[in-house]
């Protein structure tokens, strides 16, 4: 079992910047890739950004790319997402997901929600 716990959402104005963190427990953090995925309200989530387990690799959905920068710590068991220059098209409730794909188990956490006022 893998908990997946975010935080750093909430109301920001257009053009400006959040910093989102999601801590991780119950497994050993450094042995998942980590992505965070964003779901508007009746719609399917979709993929935002990904870390390899190192954090030597990273991959973006075109639509956040040069403003959104996925980050982790291993040793704090923590994935980052600073978005700058936020839209009102970016608000939506954004999910840590974590994969170990050698193992086959993932989990998700419940979401935090990002408002960004025209």
């Amino acid at each position: 079992q893998m908990r997946l716990v975010e935080s750093g959402g909430g109301l920001v104005q257009a053009g400006g910047s959040l910093l989102l963190s999601c801590v991780a427990s119950g497994r050993t953090f450094s042995i998942h890739d980590m992505a965070w995925y964003r779901q508007f309200p009746g719609k399917e989530r979709e993929f935002v950004a990904t870390i390899s387990r190192t954090g030597d690799s990273t991959s973006y959905a075109d639509s956040v790319k040069g403003r959104f920068t996925i980050s982790r710590d291993n040793a704090k068991s923590m994935v980052y997402l600073q978005m700058n220059n936020l839209k009102p098209k970016d608000a939506a409730t954004y999910s840590c997901h974590a994969t170990d794909p050698i193992n086959d188990f993932d989990s998700w956490g419940q979401g935090t929600r990002v408002i960004v006022a025209s």
